[in-house]
């Protein structure tokens, strides 16, 4: 048996059903529902040569293609269905909820599968997670210079019963040029939207939620713009930490890593250093001087950060000092000021 469901029961259902996605790996690889499993109707190459058909000759011709491209392999989707679902009940999509998905899904249910498909597919799902993320939130910015350690209080928050987004967890970087270093491969800009707008959906919208501060571009990885326009007019929680703490916390987090990949983040700011203090901090990480070649970095990432500080609204960002490195007391002196 075959259903068509709107996104809002689709999601719902995807709680306890697994979901395939039939669209093809290059469409998989660009953005798709977070936990779906790929199981494509069409390869990249078969999908462009059905859609040359469908341009040179029509719609009847493409459609016969796709069938003599198809035909071999309705086995195999039926045997992949079941070990994705083996309780034999699934959530099915493609792009537009049309003739892919429709297919596949009355393939399974001839094999006795019960099936939901989405209305819409994915492009509707896109549209409504964006609008979600499009929704005012109750955000508390947490601020600081690099090094601050905001990461780490962002999670003590999280212990203490705070809901917070880690925007850098998901994006796989943690925002400067040195932020891409020991991190794994980072998600596409739709990628990360959807991840971003999982996250957000497990949250309660009445409740304060705390966001680390950001610019708009994280590495590669794009904060959908209403979001990040509603951090830059949200409260902001500035914690004021030392320069010596933040050097020892950067030294033991990055120098783990390779001499030449720390100098080719350096490489990367370079014309914000200056040529002298990029030759400086070049010649500090190859003498294995950690402190000064962060120090030297530290003097760009300050003025850069407090530069955008300076454009917020004053009454809203309250200045909290940090006197130790220790996130789980910074986290309760923030709950305790807010």
């Amino acid at each position: 048996m075959t259903k068509p469901i709107s996104v809002e029961q689709f999601l719902e259902k995807s709680k306890t059903l697994p979901i395939i996605d039939v669209r093809s790996p290059g469409e998989f690889e660009r953005g798709h529902i977070v936990e779906a499993v790929n199981i494509p109707l069409f390869e990249n190459h078969e999908r462009a040569e059905v859609g040359t058909r469908y341009k040179k000759v029509g719609k009847e011709s493409a459609f016969l293609l796709g069938l003599d491209i198809v035909g071999p392999k309705l086995s195999g989707f039926v045997k992949k269905s079941r070990k994705v679902a083996p309780n034999g009940e699934v959530l099915v999509h493609c792009w537009r909820g049309g003739m892919r998905s429709g297919s596949f899904a009355t393939l399974l249910a001839s094999a006795g599968m019960q099936v939901y498909t989405l209305i819409g597919g994915y492009k509707r799902y896109r549209t409504y997670a964006l609008e979600k993320l499009s929704q005012p939130f109750d955000l508390i910015v947490l601020g600081g210079k690099t090094g601050s350690g905001k990461t780490e209080i962002l999670y003590e928050l999280a212990k203490k019963g705070e809901q917070i987004i880690d925007l850098e967890g998901l994006a796989h970087h943690k925002g400067s040029s040195f932020g891409m270093i020991g991190q794994k491969p980072q998600p596409t800009t739709e990628q990360f939207e959807n991840e971003l707008f999982t996250h957000v959906s497990q949250l309660d919208p009445s409740r304060r939620i705390w966001i680390e501060d950001e610019s708009r571009n994280i590495g590669c990885c794009n904060v959908p713009d209403p979001l990040w326009q509603l951090m830059r007019t949200s409260r902001v929680a500035f914690i004021d930490v030392s320069k010596e703490i933040r050097i020892k916390r950067l030294v033991q987090e990055y120098a783990q890593f390779s001499t030449n990949d720390l100098k080719a983040a350096t490489d990367r700011i370079l014309k914000h250093l200056g040529g002298q203090n990029h030759k400086a901090a070049v010649d500090a990480l190859e003498k294995s001087d950690f402190e000064l070649g962060v120090d030297i970095a530290l003097n760009y990432y300050d003025k850069t950060y407090l530069h955008g500080l300076s454009k917020r609204e004053p009454s809203k960002v309250t200045t909290i000092s940090i006197t130790e490195n220790n996130p789980s007391v910074a986290a309760q002196l923030l709950i305790d000021s807010f």
